[in-house]
């Protein structure tokens, strides 16, 4: 594991990839094409949001399998170059929360009552509250533009404060709303009528870019205060300024400029604006848990796990994740089966998850089946990132259902496979701790446990193909672990599912496949 830092992270977060045995090269002064020129080394970059992931950069980056971003956004990361290349980008978007939060709440007390003008005057050795007059908290409508994580924090805090608290997010539920003790606007526009303060807590997007300009300041109140520690931008910059001037906009709070890290916004030329060099996650727990949090999410990458906070994967918190994790490896085990015992191109895969599996965030799972199909046949990286890009370029249609609990299984993943001349298909389920059990291949019923090393015999069902089959292996100096056979009555045919210590090669599987009744015989390895 070969990881470049290119901007700064806690030394915390260096002792943690240290300690896990990579090898890590702090470069943060790299020009650009110094970077270009040797990021083809490395399997892993971390930056903050400085470096440019972008298109130019993945043309270089031939080994790279991760990007790490040291913080929440991702705005300087080209999401769609990383993802069909199977890149995954994890971030940190929790880490720097409580900091952020409580910034926020900071430049809002600042702004409202002049504390920077207040200290810059008397460090002059001037005494003068002519123009400090300020306003108070208590009894005033805040609205919060994005009641997402950071949101909610800022929420609980300014309530304390005695604040009524307006919000305006489409995409949260109204059950978060009542959690809060918020009210709900339908539009920002209505959230600008009512509230005497404004922040904003929301991605940088193209929904969200600009989202607060000239018309929306348009429907302002008179003296309304606004803070913004999201990202510079969300804010028109020259529509606040002219706020600002018309008296619209009696004060902000500023951590975020369009222009950083170069100091040229026109909001620096205001005196009733509180401006600070995007200063949100700069604490030093926030940091400390920003640098060790990056860590441990770029090497659960590099080692193949799941990472909670992939971008470009579907979110999944903790709990969900280890709720997750036995059923993600049994959807890999399950996906793996095919290729290995079929040798027909895939046309369709439909995947029918049943019990408690189904309650799961199955979308991640579905991923995990695909990449079991693919990895065994192509040369490219496939991961949960790009599996699923993967089966749409060939033209796979996937289809995903749901239904009840099997009788004999609380959680079952059954997965059939379409190729142009059969269908193919397998089952597995998870019991109690994590055991993972294949339970069906093809009408076949077993209760296997995946192991590294199997055999799959197909045979006609009459005495001695076990023994024959024994004999064989042994003499090939390969010891079996366990087998187990399933019988089909109507067509006198019967499968054997062996986990054994050691490879089978070429020669040992002609040996069986020659056996007489022997249809097939295939070497699994997981």
């Amino acid at each position: 594991m070969k990881i470049i830092i290119t901007e700064k992270i806690s030394e915390k977060g260096i002792d943690t990839l240290l300690k896990a045995g990579a090898t890590v090269d702090v470069k943060d002064n790299l020009s650009r094409q110094e970077l270009l020129d040797c990021i083809a080394e490395y399997d892993g970059i971390i930056v903050r949001s400085v470096t440019k992931i972008n298109e130019e950069f993945y043309q270089y980056a031939k080994n790279l399998k991760v990007v790490g971003r040291a913080g929440n956004g991702v705005d300087n990361i080209e999401m769609e170059g990383a993802t069909k290349r199977g890149i995954i980008v994890v971030n940190t978007p929790e880490s720097n929360i409580v900091s952020a939060a409580e910034l926020t709440i900071g430049l809002l007390i600042a702004s409202c009552r002049n504390i920077p003008q207040a200290d810059a005057l008397l460090k002059s050795r001037i005494w003068d509250r002519t123009n400090l007059k300020g306003v108070e908290l208590q009894g005033k409508t805040i609205g919060v533009v994005g009641l997402g994580r950071i949101g909610g924090l800022v929420t609980t805090r300014v309530q304390s404060f005695g604040m009524k608290v307006v919000a305006y997010d489409p995409y949260i539920s109204e059950a978060r709303f009542k959690k809060y003790g918020v009210e709900r606007m339908e539009k920002l526009e209505d959230l600008m009528k009512v509230a005497d303060f404004i922040t904003v807590h929301t991605p940088k997007t193209e929904e969200t870019l600009g989202m607060i300009g000239e018309e929306q300041f348009k429907f302002a109140k008179k003296g309304v205060r606004v803070i913004n520690c999201a990202r510079g931008g969300i804010i028109d910059e020259n529509a606040l300024a002219k706020a600002l001037n018309e008296g619209i906009v009696a004060s902000a709070g500023i951590d975020v400029l369009v222009g950083e890290p170069h100091p040229t916004s026109i909001l620096l030329d205001f005196d009733n604006v509180v401006v600070t060099p995007h200063i949100g996650a700069d604490t030093i727990e926030a940091q400390d848990n920003v640098g060790v949090t990056i860590a441990l999410e770029v090497l659960s990458a590099l080692r193949g796990e799941m990472a909670p906070n992939s971008v470009n994967l579907p979110t999944l918190h903790q709990q969900e994740l280890e709720a997750l994790t036995s059923f993600l490896q049994m959807g890999e085990t399950l996906g793996k089966l095919y290729h290995q015992l079929e040798k027909d191109a895939v046309e369709k895969v439909e995947i029918v998850y049943s019990g408690d599996v189904a309650e799961l965030q199955t979308s991640i799972l579905t991923l995990a089946i695909l990449k079991g199909i693919f990895e065994p046949v192509l040369k490219e990286r496939v991961n949960y990132v790009n599996a699923g890009i993967i089966a749409q370029n060939r033209g796979i249609a996937v289809v995903e259902s749901k239904e009840s609990a099997k009788a004999n299984y609380a959680n079952l993943i059954k997965v059939k496979v379409y190729s142009r001349e059969s269908v193919f298909s397998v089952s597995g389920t998870v019991f109690g701790k994590g055991e993972l059990r294949i339970v069906d291949v093809n009408g076949f019923e077993f209760d296997v446990m995946p192991a590294p090393y199997m055999l799959v015999a197909e045979n006609m069902d009459k005495p001695g193909m076990i023994g024959q089959i024994g004999t064989l292996l042994g003499a090939s100096k390969i010891n079996i672990a366990t087998m187990q056979v399933s019988r089909n009555y109507k067509e006198n045919r019967a499968m054997m599912f062996l986990t054994i210590d050691s490879e089978a090669t070429k020669e040992t599987l002609k040996l069986i496949s020659g056996v007489e009744g022997i249809f097939k015989v295939r070497f699994v390895k997981m």
